[in-house]
């Protein structure tokens, strides 16, 4: 893929930027080693003055930034600002919680004095410069997730942007730049794929942050194991969405609709496999199908669009092989399953709703990243489990219930990183995040996020003479 701005609500082509070299790649790589040798050692409310000053220029300039994120991927204006006001947040957030997530740890005498100590500490001390390689569909909230305790902790970034979103990466590059950060702090790399395992692999690189397809995160995880180097993948999903027969049905559909479009569908923790309970099934589908065919698709830039066009033309591509495979095979289209009438510019597709799939299709065991959603008749609860973990996935997870006693049991059962009940899957600063299974390893965010790149290391003391 060319590393371009390409509308994609109408197949424009608007500007184009030229790879780095491996001249200039070799500059930035210097850049980043020297500028982590300043900050690891930068005092701790130094740091939260860089990231507090990030936060407020990103705050300033949400309404510009959101407008090249519409552009470059085609989510709908409201949802781009909403992304920024998010990363406002998690700056924010990290910034005032990084000195009590990583403070020292003192054990207690009594439980190290048979080690020979007189005292032990446990520190947590950076990495080094750690690769950053993310996806389009969040430009900035996914990299601002990583960057912001990455940062705090007295890491350095280098971030390898998808190839469809130059514009927003290179003006997070100039964000912390202008916030005051030191030169090589954060550095955006306009590189193809093709040239991360040779960054993987080089020495002054410490760690690697993965948010992308299986595939991408198999390579990654692939070289970093030969070189022996930390990695932190989060991949996809096909989560699961219960509801049971206690459940408040109209919220349940009604939130189910926003689960399943939120981005244009385009989210790894979207809920996409909708497992009803017979009792209610009936009930919910009426309304769900009904509001997904009430949603309007058109101009993300205009008010009151709901649906914008999907990012890439082979992203509608995937999304249309994955439901004419449902369809061949008996699948039942209850709403959408095409392209808008009339189809035009742009990579638009209608809000979709599946029913009757089989273990036989595609898009049973595939992602779907598009406003497609899947339904399916349970009988109880463990029929509902046994269906949620039918997939090779496990990011995030949705019950809904009344019945605090299915509540735990799902909260226990459910394999997943996350469990939400009575709600959606969303990210938030304060908790981790990440998956299990082939959605990936380690946590983002919180404070299992921000030590997931520093050296836990246990300072003994012994006794003076």
């Amino acid at each position: 893929m060319p590393i371009a701005t390409v509308n994609p609500a109408t197949g424009e082509t608007l500007k184009t930027f030229d790879a780095l070299g491996p001249r200039e790649i070799e500059d930035r790589l210097a850049a980043a080693h020297e500028a982590f040798r300043h900050h690891r050692v930068t005092p701790m409310d130094r740091r939260q003055e860089l990231l507090r000053a990030a936060a407020d220029l990103l705050e300033g300039e949400q309404d510009d930034v959101a407008r090249t994120m519409t552009l470059e991927m085609g989510k709908p204006l409201a949802a781009a600002r909403a992304e920024a006001a998010k990363c406002v947040k998690a700056m924010r957030w990290y910034a005032r919680h990084t000195p009590a997530l990583l403070a020292d740890e003192h054990p207690a005498e009594d439980d190290v004095a048979d080690s020979g100590a007189v005292r032990a500490v446990v520190r947590y001390r950076p990495l080094g410069p750690v690769l950053a390689v993310m996806p389009w569909n969040f430009p900035l909230w996914q990299v601002v997730r990583f960057a912001a305790p990455a940062l705090m902790a007295g890491n350095v970034g280098l971030l390898k942007h998808a190839s469809n979103v130059p514009q927003t990466a290179l003006y997070l590059e100039d964000l912390f730049r202008r916030a005051g950060y030191r030169d090589g702090c954060f550095q955006t790399l306009l590189i193809g794929s093709g040239e991360v395992a040779t960054l993987l692999r080089d020495p002054r690189v410490a760690a690697a942050t993965l948010t992308g397809s299986e595939g991408a995160g198999r390579s990654v995880a692939s070289i970093a194991g030969d070189v022996v180097k930390k990695t932190v993948l989060e991949l996809g999903g096909s989560d699961p969405y219960l509801v049971l027969p206690s459940a408040d049905i109209a919220k349940a559909a009604a939130t189910a609709v926003t689960a399943r479009t939120q981005n244009n569908g385009q989210s790894c923790i979207a809920a996409k496999r909708f497992i009803v309970h017979d009792d209610v099934y009936d009930d919910f589908t009426q309304r769900f199908v009904s509001a997904m065919d009430a949603l309007t698709v058109g101009d993300p830039m205009a008010d009151g669009t709901d649906i914008g066009p999907l990012a890439t033309e082979q992203v509608r591509r995937d999304v249309e092989e994955l439901v004419e495979d449902a369809r061949r095979q008996g699948a039942t289209v209850l709403v959408g399953g095409a392209r808008p009438e009339p189809d035009g510019a742009g990579w638009y597709y209608q809000p979709t709703v599946l029913a009757d799939v089989t273990d036989r299709m595609r898009i049973h065991r595939e992602e779907a990243f598009g406003p497609v959603a899947v339904l399916y008749r349970v009988g109880s609860l463990d029929e509902a489990l046994e269906a949620a973990h039918d997939t090779p996935f496990g990011l995030g997870s949705n019950v809904w219930t009344r019945d605090p006693a299915e509540q735990e049991r799902c909260a226990r059962d459910l394999q997943a990183g996350g469990v939400f009940v009575n709600g959606m899957t969303a990210s938030h600063p304060g908790l981790p995040f990440g998956g299990v299974k082939r959605s990936g390893y380690g946590r983002e965010l919180g404070g299992h996020g921000i030590r997931e790149f520093c050296n836990i290391t246990t300072v003994w003391y012994g006794p003076a003479d």
